[in-house]
């Protein structure tokens, strides 16, 4: 990266802008996107390892758009070895449908619709054929414990998986049975299809479902599975959970502290490299080159960088702790590649510009917390305030909420003594945009603003678009003239 005017401050991703360059791409869709840290991932995009954030339909739908989402590390194991099954179960095209019985209840129906962002629940015999479809209409004006076969639809059109044929595991193949059943849903003037596989139905397929499957490439492992990363603390047992999660088949690692330069952290990575886990193995977080080289050299093939820019983080104002996100990005970056390794550019980003910058800045990918909770696919519930909007729930990972739940197996004068010691938010709203309720949506407009940013910069690949890459530095009104006008002046 090069700057227009050297910076004689440290700065956010707010304080900067993008110049073109000439350019020899000739369009959005010649650039690769893919990361160059070894996870394999085919798009720069992880989903942070928050409790609000990541469960197993995040990290489903993740791995199959290309990216990588962290399970949260105070999620039991036993439950990490499931959620890690299932997710590698899980089609590499097609979504996973929510299901019920024709004996189920419009309540039960109910209940369910949030799970996924195309609102629909698939009603299936005990063979596990289709036998209709439920939506929200469908259930207005019903009795909430009438049988779902009282009120379903005959669904227009079930596609047989040997359409997809083409469709193979280690990508998107030629894409001509999606443009077929594209066509298909067309001609039928659906948006929606199961997909059935000798009379079972093995998955669902969207409109847009079929058109995004030709334009990313799933994140699949040596067996052509979902990839999954997860967190590890730094106290307790940490080489046995680690052996625990790569026995389950985690492909990532991720060692997770506040502070990731202490003695804690540098133990820790000795006993996780002891295991020789042949995964890249991720540690953070810093903000400083030192405590980047540091960790690299003893064992950390990633290093996470950031320290109180996100979205439910009370540290700088909490502790002073912290530093400017793009600044600290930058410059952990350029010693990490110096070391052989690689950053993850973690917290801070509001819009697609701020995830063009962390990439040019030197990141390998971008962790997303807040602004992924508020989608289909983050675990939390999904509610309704006064006004009818629908939101869900999030905090912080070192609010009280947080640490209350990683510390429940305390005793309770234990767990109410760590509790006064709180940095995050603990509950935020996170509305549902109803333009872009999946996260599908909102990696759709990432990497849309990212694909031309890199093409304005002359840049086919993240390499080159970290050396081609012209920055400048604005005032706060140079960043307001770049905000769009949501109404005539």
């Amino acid at each position: 990266m090069r700057f227009l005017t050297e910076p004689t401050t440290d700065l956010t991703y707010s304080d900067l802008f993008l110049v073109p360059s000439r350019s020899d791409v000739t369009s959005r869709l010649d650039v690769d996107l893919a990361a160059d840290d070894g996870t394999g991932s085919a798009i720069p995009l992880v989903a942070a390892n928050m409790t609000a954030v990541t469960g197993k339909r995040m990290a489903e739908t993740m791995a199959r758009r290309g990216g990588l989402a962290v399970l949260p590390q105070d999620v039991p194991l036993d439950v990490i070895r499931d959620v890690t099954a299932w997710i590698k179960s899980r089609h590499p095209v097609l979504e996973t449908p929510v299901t019920l019985s024709p004996a189920s209840t419009v309540i039960d129906a109910l209940h369910l619709m949030g799970k996924r962002p195309h609102g629909a629940v698939m009603v299936v015999d005990d063979a596990g054929a289709v036998a209709g479809i439920v939506r929200s209409a469908d259930c207005e004006g019903q009795d909430r414990f009438a049988s779902l076969a009282s009120v379903m639809r005959v669904q227009p059109l079930v596609l047989e998986a040997e359409l997809l044929e083409d469709t193979r595991a280690s990508g998107t193949g030629s894409g001509t049975g999606l443009r077929r059943a594209f066509e298909a849903m067309d001609a039928a003037g659906t948006d929606f299809t199961p997909v059935q596989r000798d009379g079972v139905l093995a998955g669902v397929l969207t409109r847009k479902g079929a058109l995004r499957s030709t334009l990313y490439r799933p994140s699949l492992d040596g067996a052509g599975r979902l990839k999954v990363a997860a967190a590890v603390g730094i106290n307790g047992d940490v080489a046995g959970r680690a052996a625990e999660l790569l026995a389950a088949g985690v492909n990532v690692l991720v060692l997770d502290t506040a502070h990731g330069h202490q003695q804690k952290m540098f133990d820790a990575l000795a006993a996780v490299k002891g295991l020789n886990p042949g995964v890249p193995v991720v540690a953070g977080n810093v903000v400083t080159a030192e405590a980047t080289r540091e960790l690299i050299q003893a064992g950390a093939d990633i290093v996470k960088v950031g320290v109180g820019p996100g979205a439910m983080c009370t540290t700088r104002m909490m502790t002073a702790v912290g530093r400017p996100q793009f600044s600290a990005v930058l410059e952990c970056s350029a010693a990490a590649r110096a070391a052989g390794g690689r950053v993850w550019a973690d917290g801070g980003v509001r819009y697609p510009r701020d995830v063009a910058l962390a990439l040019a800045a030197g990141a390998s990918q971008v962790m997303i917390g807040s602004w992924f909770a508020g989608t289909h696919e983050s675990p939390g519930d999904l509610q309704q305030d006064a006004g009818g909007r629908h939101f869900k729930e999030s905090f912080g990972m070192a609010s009280a909420r947080a640490v209350q739940n990683r510390n429940q197996r305390e005793g309770a004068f234990e767990k109410d003594r760590k509790a006064l010691f709180e940095e995050g938010i603990s509950t935020s709203r996170m509305f549902i945009d109803p333009a872009r309720p999946g996260v599908e949506d909102l990696l759709d407009m990432i990497t849309a603003g990212l694909r031309s940013s890199m093409s304005y910069a002359g840049a086919a690949d993240l390499a080159s678009f970290r050396e081609r890459a012209v920055a400048g530095i604005q005032s706060a009104a140079g960043y307001e003239e770049g905000r769009p006008v949501p109404q005539s002046w």
